[in-house]
């Protein structure tokens, strides 16, 4: 039984000199509130672009949050499905917006290269494991994705699922080529370092207290000291900084689960004969991929709980039971559970609240990507004038409706979960 908020990325980090809190005041062209990925992402595009006065609060650690607790899938898209966009935004500004996750997945790539960022990058794909029998969603967003968004994913037969993953679980599935999986806290820890190395200045257990006007600009004050901006960018996800109401009415912070057995020796080759990271078709779907030292890493559910780690130890392991029996009996080492942030419209919302004030936030559990895109557009809005930001422009700020927000997204939660459920009782799951 793990003891404690036992995270497998915080312990495999290594040495990590902790970044000095704010002392004092300092001026800069931009402030951004948060280091996670959104944060961090920003910051390093403004120092790519040629800007050096920006300064990073983080009120914790970098990747405190979502960013350093999430499964490390990198792949494209949104957590709003493509067929969704496609009916809200038409075939043009759908597909700019999902290119935009596209090219953030080869930034990632590239910059892991560039900065030499060891964070266990494993370049094999991601399956998307059909949990039911019938193939029509996997051909439908084959086809979609195809015809209106130039992505290729490829066709898996059920028998080469088998001989992939040894479940009777799945039935077919689809590959997507142009996708990974790695450390994401070491990840973080490499942009913040890189940004740094470009003359961007972080600072760790340095919480955001409260945000002013200040002449053109902004005041940032903490606990012992303050920062003056031209501009702020608020990128706090589920960990809600309370700078602004209406930037934090807008999310809600839920709640996903991961965990991490022991290593598993010839055991896990014998169950996952591919590097490749899968999630499957359901709403609330298992995710998990194997780990360089012959660990599992496993996530799933959805839920308004922020559990302790022996709770999500509990859950999670009845989970992997259900697909991979032969591992019911392997040592979890590692469990905890992380906030995410989630808009009714299921959509990042990257906006300009008012002159100088920026939000990026609402990622959902599909953020690895669209974080690092949110950073690109903001970093080139705010250092370059560019418009792009506007693509977001039909999902604003919406009203969560807290607190009777959190109580309708569970009971949608648990309606999808029994929807799901009904399909697998009645003849909807995949067949031995």
């Amino acid at each position: 039984m793990v003891d404690g908020d036992a995270i497998f990325y915080r312990a495999t980090l290594g040495e990590a000199a902790r970044l000095p809190a704010l002392q004092g005041r300092q001026d800069a062209d931009v402030c951004v509130v948060g280091g996670g990925f959104a944060g961090l992402n920003t910051a390093l595009g403004l120092c790519e672009r040629g800007m050096r006065e920006v300064v990073v609060l983080e009120a914790e650690r970098i990747g405190h949050g979502a960013s350093g607790r999430n499964g490390g899938f990198v792949f494209s898209g949104f957590s709003r499905g493509e067929a969704d966009l496609l009916r809200e935004l038409g075939p043009v500004r759908a597909k700019a917006l999902h290119a935009g996750t596209v090219a953030a997945v080869d930034l990632i790539r590239a910059r892991c290269q560039r900065h030499a960022i060891d964070c266990d990058l494993v370049d094999e794909g991601v399956i998307w494991a059909n949990w039911f029998r019938d193939p029509a969603a996997l051909h439908a967003r084959q086809r979609l994705l195809s015809e209106h968004f130039g992505v290729e994913w490829q066709w898996i037969p059920r028998p080469r699922m088998r001989e992939l993953l040894d479940t009777d679980r799945y039935a077919d599935g689809l590959f997507e080529p142009n996708a990974f999986h790695f450390h994401p806290l070491k990840y973080a820890q490499g942009v913040a370092a890189a940004a740094i190395t470009l003359g961007a200045r972080i600072h760790e257990s340095t919480p955001a207290i409260a945000l002013a006007r200040d002449g053109a600009g902004w005041c940032v004050r903490t606990p012992e000291g303050e920062v003056r901006a031209r501009q702020v960018v608020l990128a706090c996800g589920g960990y809600l900084a309370g700078l602004r109401r209406e930037v934090d009415a807008a999310v809600l912070p839920i709640a996903t689960y991961v965990m991490v057995t022991a290593p598993l020796g010839e055991r896990l080759s014998s169950v996952l004969r591919t590097r490749a990271a899968v999630y499957d078709t359901r709403f609330a779907f298992d995710y998990y991929r194997p780990l360089p030292d012959t660990r599992l890493l496993w996530g799933g559910r959805i839920s308004v709980l922020d559990r302790s780690p022996a709770q999500v130890q509990r859950l999670l392991q009845g989970d992997l039971a259900r697909v991979y029996p032969q591992l019911a009996d392997a040592r979890i080492d590692f469990a905890w559970s992380g906030l995410m942030s989630y808009a009714r419209h299921e959509m990042p919302q990257i906006a300009q609240v008012e002159s100088g004030l920026w939000v990026a936030q609402a990622f959902g559990g599909h953020g690895v990507a669209p974080t690092t895109f949110a950073g690109e557009v903001l970093a080139a809005a705010i250092a370059e004038g560019d418009t792009r930001w506007r693509g977001f422009a039909d999902y604003g700020l919406v009203s969560a409706l807290k607190p009777a927000g959190f109580l309708g997204a569970q009971m949608t939660y648990w309606w999808l979960q029994m929807r799901d459920a009904f399909r697998d009782l009645h003849g909807g799951a995949r067949g031995g």
